[in-house]
């Protein structure tokens, strides 16, 4: 079992290495410029994610796939993630992972854009859609369709299952000497609750929750950068200048070269965001849209959420706190960080990673099952598939996972793989639907292309 460990472990470490990191980043910038800047549209974008359309197709509003959306990708990879970031690249990392939400809402426009025009209806008149169906319908290449299916499917109980149960029944154990076994418990009979209930159910359920957490966590974190005012410049000139200059060693951090600041950032960006993973259009398709563009504007916004402000609020608590080089890693940093303000830091903390886990677990429910129903071709496949993501909460809360960690990470860029391929073969569609409904000006045409149904 060790070997094995080890092995993935050194694939994981070369994937998410430089091939992978030039492969998606280099996507998010040529994106940006085929789609001429999208992200200027971000004020629209989000104005649109909160107007109801009353003339759209599909299962759930546009605000509740994109709440959906947020639930699975605001999650440790936005707490936790981010310190590892810093940890291992230095105070560096935060502008090179702030940078990759930047460019990454091109990324995230276009994956959307896509499974919106390729979904189809299934037989009990739902809709289905996401990287599989654009792969299927869209590139005609089943092969890879397939294989993001599997991916997906698998990843779903890594990062949006067993590691996020994980943090929260470490963090529960630690502050407040609760059992793994009652947290893990307690996180399953919710997500057993809500996930048996459908798409449906876990939208309404996080057009509640991710609203709430996220201000929450906002709030608490400017509370905090309150508190400690007098340093944030120069909080904010060290992040910046040691991007491109590199972390000396200092304390108990190792150094880091601009090499190592933008490895760490951009792969952890890549990681909290999902721009270009293919999980979260698997939910915009479902959103109710008259057109592809209206949603993925909506989808887009999701990235500027989670990396732009989320992300980047949290890299400036931490690097602000002072404790950055303190040799600490992963979650252990994030608590120095957040313990370093009595009261406020860390109740912020609690809750901010309680809310966050339990809906990147409810999110994450939603892809990994539809990926396992399209390789079956059967709803009968969802139910058991329900039920082992259910089971897989409570072991996560009770294992130890460095190496469902690393399987993680690995299953992940793997689905990344076809769904930019099919990114870069179709950029000319997103080009004309992008032209069509958008640079002419027709954001409340309706789509009249039928959408086809499901025919096995």
């Amino acid at each position: 079992m060790e070997a094995i460990a080890k092995l993935v472990s050194t694939i994981d470490g070369w994937l998410w290495g430089w091939p992978l990191i030039i492969l998606l980043f280099g996507t998010h910038v040529y994106l940006t410029f085929r789609l001429k800047f999208i992200q200027k549209h971000i004020g629209k974008a989000i104005k649109l994610s909160v107007t109801k359309d009353d003339f759209a197709t599909g299962d759930v509003s546009q605000f509740s796939a994109l709440a959906t959306a947020l639930a699975a990708t605001i999650g440790t990879g936005n707490i936790v993630g981010v310190a590892t970031a810093i940890a291992l690249g230095g105070p560096g990392a935060v502008f090179w992972c702030w940078m990759t939400g930047v460019f990454g809402i091109a990324t995230k426009y276009a994956e959307s854009l896509l499974a919106v025009k390729y979904r189809v209806k299934t037989a009990d008149g739902t809709m289905a859609g996401g990287p599989m169906y654009v792969l299927e319908y869209g590139m005609k290449n089943k092969p890879l369709a397939y294989s993001f299916a599997f991916f997906g499917s698998v990843a779903a109980f890594g990062i949006g299952n067993t590691v996020q149960a994980n943090s929260i029944s470490n963090m529960m154990s630690n502050q407040f000497d609760l059992s793994p076994h009652i947290t893990g418990i307690a996180l399953a009979v919710l997500t057993g609750i809500v996930i048996i209930g459908g798409v449906k159910r876990i939208a309404s359920v996080c057009d509640k929750l991710v609203p709430f957490m996220a201000v929450f966590y906002v709030i608490g974190c400017t509370i905090i950068l309150v508190m400690t005012a007098k340093t944030i410049p120069a909080t904010i000139g060290l992040i910046v200048s040691n991007a491109f200059t590199g972390t000396a060693a200092t304390g108990g951090f190792a150094g880091s070269t601009i090499m190592l600041a933008a490895r760490f950032g951009v792969a952890r960006g890549l990681f909290s965001n999902e721009s270009g993973l293919g999980s979260a259009p698997i939910v915009a398709a479902a959103a109710q849209t008259r057109n592809p563009v209206r949603q993925a504007l909506v989808a887009s916004s999701g990235t500027f959420w989670d990396t732009v402000i989320v992300c980047a609020i949290t890299g400036i608590t931490i690097v602000n706190s002072g404790v950055w080089n303190s040799g600490l890693n992963g979650g252990d940093l994030t608590n120095a960080a957040f313990t370093h303000i009595p009261v406020v830091g860390p109740i912020v903390l609690t809750i901010g990673l309680l809310t966050f886990v339990f809906s990147t677990i409810l999110g994450w429910s939603y892809y990994g099952e539809k990926c396992f129903e399209y390789l079956f071709h059967s709803k009968k496949a969802i139910l058991p598939y329900r039920i082992a993501y259910t089971i897989a909460v409570y072991f996560g809360a009770v294992m130890s996972l460095s190496f469902v960690w690393d399987l993680a990470d690995l299953f992940n860029g793997l689905m990344a793989i076809p769904n930019l391929i099919s990114l870069l073969a179709l950029s000319g569609v997103l080009v004309k639907e992008t032209k069509e409904y958008l640079w002419d000006d027709n954001l409340d045409k309706i789509n009249e292309e039928e959408t086809p149904v499901l025919n096995r």
